[in-house]
């Protein structure tokens, strides 16, 4: 039994889909804060496979620690945090609380019940403004806003933890930026009112449902000046933890590991791409750069390839495809159309 904090969520609930078809079994905790019931409901038909739910709250010590206790889970996989860079400029406190409060819970949850394995859902983030590209694991860790920073502070806890107590298995995973939907268009990225990422913002101005896109900043010293990143499928990005868990299986210790494809592409390359994925056009303006953004970032996955035995298989075109798909099957996410 794996249980999956967080597990209702856009990587979440790819990831039971992963789980649940290399035969585990999974408990989901999630206080649906930022997610929809529908999208286990979904991950159920996807797989045919029963997906355990507890409503919950990560930063309710007792009611996580019974929850799992009663899974009987092996290992716990951390996908409960906030996530959205701007917003943790603007509310730096919710932040802290969810994200390092809510770790620290977890973590004496874990320890209360004698669950060892742990596989956190961590940033590229953490590397702050890159000083060599691509990125590799052993890059100096800082962060440029307090969402960064919360991921760092975990990060250290978790080594921290297995400095005092080397029985822990840890793997930390830093997401590079996760886009797409699974290729049955039934799970996807569900943002709540204004995306705050790239890919559904720009899905819904291909849709219609937006006016244009507002590209963040048009003079960063990359090829066309607008912000370079390492786009992973979320399918690739799900498959990394099943591979993480094997391997924690095997090992003990406290490894950072990159998940991206090594590949960087600009906002305008992915814009560009979308538009021959969907065969819209998506209108976009150039403001100004974002507090806490940086030019370029993507990774080297060699960590990955080596350690874990994985590669990402799907290209941007794939993602734009299946991100089309996704939208246009569920133009309002998991909400049900008005009447």
């Amino acid at each position: 039994m794996i249980f999956v904090t967080g597990g209702a969520g856009y990587i979440g609930s790819h990831t039971c889909v992963e789980l649940l078809q290399a035969g585990h079994e999974v408990t989901v905790y999630d206080n649906f804060s930022n997610s929809s019931p529908e999208s286990l409901r979904r991950v159920e038909r996807i797989t045919g496979r029963a997906v355990r739910l507890v409503e919950g709250d990560i930063r309710h010590p007792q009611a996580l620690t019974d929850a799992l206790r009663q899974s009987g889970a092996s290992a716990v996989i951390h996908f409960a945090g906030l996530k959205a860079v701007g917003e943790s400029v603007e509310q730096p406190l919710r932040y802290y609380d969810n994200n390092v409060l809510g770790t620290l819970s977890l973590l004496h949850a874990m320890g209360a019940c004698h669950v060892n394995k742990l596989v956190f859902s961590s940033s590229a983030t953490v590397y702050g403004d890159p000083l060599h590209l691509p990125i590799t694991e052993d890059h100096p860790l800082s962060a440029t806003n307090p969402y960064g920073r919360t991921k760092l502070m975990i990060e250290d806890i978790l080594r921290d933890l297995y400095r005092s107590d080397p029985a822990w298995h840890i793997g930390i995973l830093r997401y590079f930026n996760p886009i797409g939907a699974h290729p049955s268009g039934l799970i996807g990225e569900d943002p709540q009112g204004i995306p705050n990422n790239l890919m559904p913002y720009v899905s819904q101005v291909a849709a219609g449902q937006r006016e244009r896109l507002q590209i963040w900043g048009q003079d960063y010293p990359t090829p066309d000046g607008t912000g370079v990143r390492d786009f992973i499928h979320v399918v690739d990005l799900a498959l990394g933890h099943v591979r993480t868990l094997a391997h924690l299986e095997k090992a003990a210790g406290c490894t950072a590991i990159n998940l991206g494809t090594g590949q960087g592409y600009s906002v305008l390359e992915l814009v560009r791409a979308f538009e021959k994925a969907s065969g819209q056009t998506v209108p976009y303006s150039f403001a100004a750069r974002r507090a806490g953004d940086i030019a370029a970032s993507y990774a080297s996955p060699e960590r990955a390839i080596q350690l874990l035995g994985w590669r990402p298989q799907h290209g941007l075109d794939a993602m734009c495809a299946d991100s089309w798909r996704w939208q246009q099957g569920n133009p309002l996410g998991y909400r049900p159309a008005q009447g």
